[in-house]
């Protein structure tokens, strides 16, 4: 039988869900909004688009950090797994609120106080609040339009000195302008381990950037990167500062080892301006002529860093 008189095949209601979750949870940084219109006019089922969102969502708001305004001038509240109290309950502990979110509509519809069980000791939130400020400082430095957090992950009902506990930072950046074509955005999470029997701190850290270019293409671009470093168990001021101090020294160097390989792309590769939420807001570009015959591109790049980072970016061109 000829491929054009193939039968057609009517899809289930699950199978639609699924397709539709799945461009949902790929959608760029700041656009599911947009593919979610898209998807749901496409999808012509309200029913399975409706089970879409709803499992989508609330994973992608966790994944990309999304920071939501919450009412009545109480803050706002960054959407991560470590500040998820219940499924649409996040905590911000800087204000000690809780944040009440409609994950679809991406916005925080109330707020509450956030009791005591939900909250760090006294000891474990002075070395909380101490970190939170001293990161706080770092990043109204660093990023424009930067947002961050410090949460108790481990031991927070800790009373004192004698047990292990962990606390972590949260980094968000986001430029999103859709109408001049390009999106990006800046992740970071770092995970502090204090061992108070060896008088230890260790850190572990997780960097990613997400761009989107689609002016006269389809360009995007996702690097990740992780990386450890430690630390004395000092005060809770003398801890922050050190801890501030190696997050600061990390994320520039990463950034750092971007730019230098994007420079140094070869020219057979593409051009494209990609706009990072990063130090001073400046931008960098992927150096290479830009060929309107190329209908798909991917390339892998691996160990452009000269402290042996591996970078594993995926860029296609549609």
């Amino acid at each position: 039988m000829a491929e054009e008189d193939a039968p057609e095949v009517e899809l289930s209601g699950e199978q639609k869900k699924e397709i539709a979750k799945w461009f949902l949870l790929h959608s760029p940084g700041g656009e599911i909004q947009y593919v979610a219109k898209d998807v749901r006019s496409v999808l012509d089922d309200d029913g399975a688009y409706g089970e879409a969102a709803s499992e989508a969502f609330p994973a992608y708001n966790k994944a990309q950090m999304i920071c939501l305004d919450m009412p009545r001038g109480m803050g706002e509240v960054l959407i991560t797994s470590f500040g998820e109290l219940e499924e649409n309950q996040f905590l911000d502990p800087r204000t000690a609120q809780v944040g009440i979110v409609d994950h679809v509509k991406q916005v925080c519809t109330d707020v509450r106080p956030a009791t005591d069980e939900e909250l760090p000791s006294p000891y474990i939130e002075e070395f909380r609040c101490a970190l939170d400020a001293e990161v706080l400082k770092y990043v109204g430095e660093a990023y424009p339009k930067g947002v961050c957090s410090v949460y108790s992950t481990k031991g927070k009902d800790v009373e004192g000195p004698g047990s292990d506990f962990e606390l972590a930072v949260v980094i968000q950046a986001a430029r999103n302008s859709p109408q001049n074509f390009c999106t990006g955005s800046w992740r970071s999470v770092w995970n502090i381990e204090f061992k108070d029997d060896i008088q230890i701190l260790e850190l572990r850290g997780k960097m990613q950037v997400g761009a989107h270019y689609f002016e006269e293409g389809n360009v995007q671009l996702d690097t990740k990167h992780e990386c450890k470093d430690s630390t004395i168990f000092q005060s809770p001021e003398d801890c922050a500062i050190s801890i501030a101090s190696i997050i600061r020294h990390h994320e520039t160097e990463y950034l750092g080892s971007l730019e230098a390989s994007y420079t140094n792309l070869p020219d057979n590769t593409f051009k494209v301006t990609i706009y990072f939420p990063r130090i001073y807001g400046e931008s960098f570009q992927l150096l290479g002529p830009f060929s309107p015959g190329i209908t798909r591109c991917s390339s892998v790049l691996q160990e452009i860093s000269p402290k042996n980072l591996e970078l594993k970016s995926e860029i296609t061109i549609r």
